[in-house]
């Protein structure tokens, strides 16, 4: 399959302005397209991800990429898919943003290759030097106020009980003249987006046709957005986003994010999220569909993202660490890779004098095991054991003996324990400083 048939075969075309010149154009050559992020925040979300994917599938098809920081439009916010206004940030917090998620690009996109270089850009390079009164001749004059209304991303945000602000409402005509200045400074012919920026994307191809002239070429790619079964928006969780940075969202729960998919949904972002040959991915969705609680199609969903995002060495932490949540022995797991467990289960701390308590036998495990959360009573704790049920580092606790105590010998790397009631009741004690 060539790009075009491979990206609807993906399901990554949700319109486009005029998709026979678009397939037309590239089969005479590289072109170059953007996609651009608003540094509303120092992290990305697994949300973003689309845009990075669809930039990064074009740079591997041989097309020159640009990444746009919208260092301007970010001081404006974008009305498409909110219902309230957001949150005007500085100019220093813009610039912090922008350098934090460029270091994220930099791991999707490749701005190191010699033949077609990944580029960053930031729009408040030429909109900031622009006047009011500039902007309004030689931008506003172009836009009709009836076609800029009749917009989804303003007709929803009017017919909302908080209304819209003129500095919201102006977003298009600066997402539009980015459009315009790109493709008159890099050549830049088609800017992609989320399907909300369908009505951003447009005004951007018709500002440059009348500044440019109408034989000009310029298109607009929209990709679906990403949402769960239930129509709630993608890469959000009981906790909060998830996020690219890993000091937000850790590789475990990253790579866990993915796993939980759900079952309805896994094919479709198999598809969609990751850069799998057509034949593995329609084996993977023939094995799903004939068993599905195998999980395949998902463990080899979260691989592929998990390594995509954080890299190969954080995608082994991660499963390492799924591993030892399901019952694996800990074995050689690293430190750094224990650390994602502990941030996953509850957890309490235990002292050096409780584990050299006794003339140095320790603590009781019962006791320790009613001071973790994982049982009620001392009672409780010794009839778990004596079933079996009680496991110390993903040790099982031997039944004939529920006098066990803890000492400091059972320590991982000096200051944890885990501890296991049945399949998947964990808690961690934790070495207090001194």
């Amino acid at each position: 399959m060539n790009l075009i048939e491979d990206l609807q075969w993906r399901g990554l075309l949700a319109d486009c302005t005029d998709l026979d010149a678009l397939t037309k154009r590239l089969s005479e050559g590289p072109i170059t397209l953007y996609c651009g992020f608003d540094p509303t925040g120092d992290s990305l979300h697994v949300g973003h991800l689309m845009g990075q994917l669809m930039l990064r599938r074009f740079q591997l098809a041989g097309n020159h990429v640009i990444a746009l920081a919208g260092g301007a439009t970010g001081m404006v916010g974008d009305p498409s898919g909110r219902s309230s206004e957001r949150n005007l940030l500085t100019r220093e917090q813009l610039d912090h943003n922008i350098a934090c998620i460029k270091a994220q690009l930099a791991k999707l996109l490749d701005f190191e290759v010699t033949a077609n270089p990944a580029r960053l850009v930031d729009n408040a390079e030429w909109i900031a030097p622009f006047s009011f009164l500039e902007f309004l001749r030689d931008v506003g004059k172009h836009f009709s106020l009836n076609v800029m209304l009749a917009k989804d991303s303003v007709k929803s945000r009017m017919e909302g009980d908080s209304g819209i602000s003129y500095t919201e409402f102006s977003y298009q005509l600066l997402q539009a003249y980015d459009f315009y200045h790109l493709r008159k400074t890099h050549n830049c012919e088609l800017q992609i987006g989320g399907s909300d920026q369908w009505g951003n994307l447009t005004a951007g191809t018709d500002l440059i046709r009348k500044k440019l002239g109408h034989e000009t070429n310029a298109w607009g790619w929209t990709f679906p957005l990403i949402t769960k079964s239930d129509g709630t928006k993608f890469g959000k969780t009981a906790s909060g986003a998830v996020w690219l940075d890993p000091q937000k969202t850790s590789p475990y729960k990253f790579y866990q994010f993915f796993v939980n998919t759900e079952d309805g949904k896994v094919c479709e972002y198999l598809r969609k999220f990751t850069f799998l040959p057509r034949a593995e991915i329609e084996a993977l969705e023939a094995a799903h569909a004939a068993n599905p609680g195998a999980r395949e199609a998902h463990r080899a969903l979260a691989r592929e993202v998990t390594a995509l995002v954080h890299g190969e060495a954080a995608l082994e932490a991660a499963i390492k660490a799924s591993q030892i949540l399901f019952g694996a022995e800990i074995g050689d797991t690293s430190e750094e890779t224990f650390n994602d467990v502990v941030g996953e289960v509850p957890t309490a701390t235990v002292t050096a004098e409780q584990l050299s308590a006794n003339d140095g036998a320790g603590t009781m495990l019962t006791e320790l095991l009613v001071h973790a959360g994982l049982a009620p009573s001392k009672g409780a704790a010794r009839k778990d054991i004596e079933a079996g049920g009680v496991y110390v580092n993903n040790v099982k606790c031997d039944p004939k003996f529920p006098t066990r105590a803890l000492t400091s010998a059972d320590l991982l790397f000096g200051k944890y324990i885990l501890l296991r009631k049945g399949k998947r009741n964990y808690a961690v004690l934790t070495l207090a400083s001194a």
